[in-house]
């Protein structure tokens, strides 16, 4: 049983861990109050925000393309933007509802929008080497944002919005401003688990918007695991007509995942799917006879299966029809291949598992037979000239990378330690130990996670450069749709602008006021953000 107790200024957390109550005590936090940034969130890189303001008469207000600008009207993700954006700012209100006052502070009719990259990669996916900087300028002689690159003007248009604000009166205002941003990590990312759960569509593409209010630019889409395989291949379509939970409703088709890959296309999002083997494969043996390694008890099969059979050459034939196909449904250059948690019991069990390995002079060592395995994989998947990201249990087991491989540190325990060990081997390396979203406490755990600091680990700044991000783990064993998104945000707003900002800011009473701004204006725009403390959003709406 857990017992909560909270006072005006000072928050409690009880939580029960190994049969022992462990008191969390968060920093003393005052009343929200104004930030000198605004509601900016994440901080951006140089803000200078002028006590100067502006009046935008929606009616009048536009946003176009500038002059010299190397993109234009045939720019999706811009017109797309442009549009959004348009709505999020006036909360798609009537126009002839605006108040008509307030010029005696001037009047902001337009903001021009210009790229200046002739590669502005209007008409591509974005990718790890994209370009997410900008500049704005908000003055008297209008708004400018000047990004190199289609994806820089997506983050910046995201910020002008939360620059955008009202009055008493409701007439819409905006300060004098001075914006220079880019992000600290080129990987900010979300994982998703559709497996022990599925999520409907509207679910992942409500995600995807509000990853997009947060600067967050990589959707790692845990697609399969060991209770479902939703994902509905061409190829070999028995995977999903006897994995997935119901091979009608529960499932996403080629057309579900092309929408999912737009969607965040147009929001600077990339899409990594993760395919997890040789373990988390339960479901996978349902649709692939033969698959996965049978167990034995007593010297006799004793009807269960274990991880992927790794002694057969049909698992590899499998493996790389299944992995063509996904590398084409999937334009990332990018697949995660998981190798975390594999049950060495099954394959102890059985005997032609053990007479392989005695042959290969494995000995009894099966670290070395999962090795074996995930050689093969890598194999495939580099054949295919993809990327691949693993779990660190892959490094752990000293298989041999590819220089250009990234791993993600998982294990909370010691993780500064794996942290500095794989970006001494001349990893890339992304962090999620210590941002599993999925556990939860009672009161305000954003600050913990916030708190973090991705590079908090003993080793040379070269090691510290090839920390290239980190992600926000929401794992599906208790999260559906009916509770993904309060659980999720905002707490993954805190990842989002360690992330995104600079080192140095650190300030918890800065990030409060602003995060509490920040959840009612995500509120505003449909994403059912649960409250940081007590208070209320003047823009609530019923969910």
């Amino acid at each position: 049983m857990t017992a909560v107790r909270s006072v005006p200024v000072l928050l409690f957390v009880v939580a029960a861990a190994s049969n022992a109550y462990r008191l969390h005590k968060f920093p003393e936090l005052t009343a929200p109050e104004p930030s000198p940034y605004g509601s900016l969130w994440p901080l951006p890189q140089s803000v200078q925000v002028s006590p100067v303001v502006m009046f935008i008469p929606p009616p009048e207000f536009r946003i176009v393309h500038g002059e010299g600008s190397t993109a234009g009207p045939d720019c999706l993700v811009l017109q797309d933007a442009f549009r959004r954006y348009f709505d999020y700012m006036f909360d798609y209100i009537r126009l002839k509802d605006v108040p008509a006052g307030k010029t005696s502070s001037g009047r902001l009719v337009e903001l021009q929008v210009i790229l200046t990259s002739k590669d502005n990669e209007c008409h591509k996916y974005p990718s790890i080497l994209s370009d997410e900087s900008y500049k704005l300028s908000v003055n008297d002689d209008g708004a400018v944002l000047q990004a190199s690159q289609v994806w820089g003007a997506v983050r910046g248009l995201e910020t002008f919005s939360q620059l955008v604000y009202k009055d008493e009166t409701g007439a819409f205002l905006i300060n004098k401003t001075q914006i220079t941003d880019f992000p600290r990590f080129a990987h900010r990312g979300i994982l998703l688990d559709t497996s022990r759960h599925f999520l409907p569509l509207k679910v992942i593409l409500r995600t995807l918007d509000a990853m997009s209010f947060n600067k967050l630019n990589v959707l790692h889409w845990h697609i399969v695991d060991d209770q479902s395989f939703p994902y509905q291949s061409e190829t070999f379509p028995e995977l999903s007509d006897k994995g997935a939970y119901q091979p009608f409703t529960h499932i996403y088709t080629f057309i579900d995942i092309r929408m999912v890959i737009e969607y965040a296309r147009l929001r600077g999002i990339r899409v990594v799917p993760e395919f997890d083997t040789p373990g988390h494969a339960d479901s996978w043996g349902k649709g692939q006879k033969d698959l996965l390694t049978p167990c034995y008890k007593d010297g006799e099969p004793s009807g269960t299966f274990g991880p992927v059979n790794p002694i057969i050459n049909n698992t590899y034939t499998f493996m790389y029809k299944l992995f063509r196909e996904i590398g084409k449904v999937f334009p990332d250059q990018y697949i995660h291949l998981g190798g975390d948690e594999v049950d060495f019991s099954c394959w102890k069990s059985n005997p032609d598992i053990n007479k392989f390995m005695a042959e290969h002079g494995f000995g009894t060592d099966y670290c070395k037979l999962e090795s074996y395995y995930v050689q093969q994989i890598l194999g495939i998947v580099s054949s295919l000239k993809k990327g691949y990201m693993v779990w660190q249990e892959v490094f752990d087991n000293h298989d041999q990378l590819k220089p250009d491989t990234v791993v993600e540190v998982w294990k909370e325990k010691n993780y500064q330690e794996e942290m500095a060990a794989v970006t001494a081997a001349g990893f890339q390396t992304l962090l999620s130990a210590p941002w599993y979203l999925n556990r939860i406490t009672i009161g305000q755990d954003w600050i913990q996670i916030y708190h973090v600091e991705p590079t908090n680990f003993s080793g040379t700044e070269e090691q510290k450069h090839l920390v290239i991000g980190g992600e926000a783990c929401l794992w599906g064993e208790f999260v559906d749709a009916t509770n993904l998104t309060p659980r999720l945000w905002p707490r993954a707003s805190a990842v989002a602008e360690r992330l995104w900002s600079n080192k140095t800011v650190t300030s918890v009473q800065d990030a409060y006021n602003r995060l509490v701004v920040h959840r009612c204006r995500m509120v505003g725009r449909g994403i059912a953000a649960e409250p940081l403390y007590v208070g209320f959003c003047e823009n609530e709406v019923n969910y």
